[in-house]
């Protein structure tokens, strides 16, 4: 039987990729104007960009636990080996309560055959982890020890670089600290951020959002290498046209197998704002692709 790869919305993956592959998505929960939504499913990122813009301040859980377990129950009851590669647990709660749901099941006497991993990333980083873990599922592997060792790999290869309009929305939701001396915008400071070990921290300031994209470029190219065999993925909190903008520089200077594009979903836009652009990519290429 095939592995069943599970996701929640925090991978920001294009439903095409998640109908293709047949990809399971558990959505996460996002909170503004006093009002609950499921990212995806009851609320859409066009809708809370406005709602922001309009002065808005979103916040935003973890998958609920019952959406967790009713899946969980349903993989044991079909034999069903699965791998559920989870939102960074530096950004979000899901990944300790996935492997408490997955406990009491099996207290319960119900024992999925479920894998479930940190991915360490967020919006596309994490989505790229998941797409090249969806590929190597369709090229028929049923060995979820190994699919496991590939995505610990994937992981510890994943390079996330991106940068904020207004660093106030991180700061607010408490993603990056107020002492790390990046806020300035009235100066037309653009703050360039990264993870490392799932967690963002600021990297560096640019001066002007024309040099961020440059920027960008230029740590694209001392990060990354072989990107004639991998992918490199953008996202955009309702910003196409820098994200485009961004798209044709990669094209144009490195000779990348292809280049994927989608916004950023809600569970991520709402504690990164819009005009967030956001840029993943492999530190060097894997067997797989």
């Amino acid at each position: 039987m095939s592995i069943q790869l599970i996701v929640d919305t925090g991978c920001d993956l294009p439903q095409h990729i998640i109908d293709e592959h047949k990809i399971e998505v558990l959505p996460l929960v996002v909170h503004v104007n006093e009002e609950e939504y499921y990212d995806k499913e009851t609320i859409q990122p066009s809708s809370l960009y406005t709602m922001m813009r309009d002065g808005a301040v979103p916040k935003t859980s973890q998958v609920p636990p019952d959406r967790m377990k009713e899946m969980f129950q349903k993989l044991a009851e079909n034999n069903q080996p699965a791998l559920y590669l989870t939102l960074s647990s530096g950004l979000s709660g899901t990944y300790q309560t996935a492997c408490l749901v997955r406990d009491q099941l099996v207290e319960e006497g119900i024992e999925p055959n479920l894998e479930i991993i940190d991915s360490k990333s967020a919006s596309l980083g994490y989505g790229l982890i998941g797409y090249y873990i969806a590929r190597k599922i369709e090229e028929g592997t049923t060995d979820l020890n190994g699919l496991v060792s590939f995505t610990h790999t994937l992981i510890d290869k994943i390079q996330h670089i991106f940068t904020v309009d207004d660093l106030e929305y991180l700061v607010r939701g408490g993603r990056v600290s107020k002492a790390s001396g990046f806020v300035g915008g009235l100066l037309k400071i653009k703050p360039v951020l990264h993870m490392e070990e799932g967690k963002l921290f600021p990297l560096e300031k640019v001066r002007g959002s024309k040099k961020v994209l440059g920027r960008l470029m230029e740590l694209i190219q001392e990060r990354g290498s072989e990107f004639e065999n991998q992918i490199v993925a953008i996202s955009h909190a309702d910003d196409l046209n820098r994200a485009n903008e961004l798209k044709d520089m990669i094209e144009d200077q490195l000779k990348v197998k292809n280049v994927m594009v989608n916004t950023i979903g809600c569970a991520i836009g709402a504690h990164a704002g819009p005009g967030t652009l956001a840029v993943y990519f492999l530190d060097s290429a894997v067997d797989s692709e």
